[in-house]
C-alpha cells in the first residue's frame, strides 16, 4: 500500500530543506547552468553541492545532461518555479505582517513591549 499523501508532501517538502537545494532551483528558474555557474554563485564546496544535486536529481525536480565535458543541469518543469514564485509571494506577505507587528510594538507607550533597548523606552 502506497504512503498517505500527506506523508509524500511531507517528504517533498524535506527534500527542498536544505539552503543550498533552493538556490541551486531558484538558478535554475532562468535556464540551464553547467555546475561551474552553480560553484560560483552558491560558493560552498563542490563536493557539497555534488550532493545537493543528486538529492534534486533522484526527487526528479532537477535534470541533468552532458554537452561535451560540461554537466548542465535544469529544473524538470516550470512547477518548481511556480512553487518558488508561491513561496515568495508567501513569504513577503508573513514577513509584511511581522513587520507591521514591530512597527507597533516600537510605537507602543508601554517600555515593557517597547523593543526599543535604550534606557528611557
Amino acid at each position: 500500500m502506497p504512503p498517505p499523501l500527506y506523508q509524500v508532501k511531507a517528504e517533498f517538502f524535506r527534500m527542498l530543506g536544505h539552503p543550498v537545494r533552493i538556490r541551486v532551483l531558484e538558478l535554475l528558474q532562468n535556464g540551464p547552468l553547467p555546475v561551474r555557474d552553480l560553484l560560483a554563485d552558491i560558493g560552498c564546496e563542490p563536493s557539497n553541492l555534488s550532493q545537493q544535486l543528486a538529492v534534486l536529481r533522484r526527487s526528479g525536480i532537477v535534470t541533468s545532461r552532458r554537452e561535451g565535458p560540461t554537466v548542465l543541469y535544469a529544473l524538470a518543469g516550470g512547477d518548481v518555479a511556480d512553487l518558488l514564485r508561491s513561496a515568495r509571494r508567501i513569504l513577503t506577505v508573513l514577513l509584511t505582517d511581522r513587520e507591521g507587528i514591530l512597527e507597533e510594538l516600537r510605537q507602543t507607550d508601554d517600555p515593557a513591549l517597547s523593543l526599543d533597548p535604550s534606557p528611557h523606552g
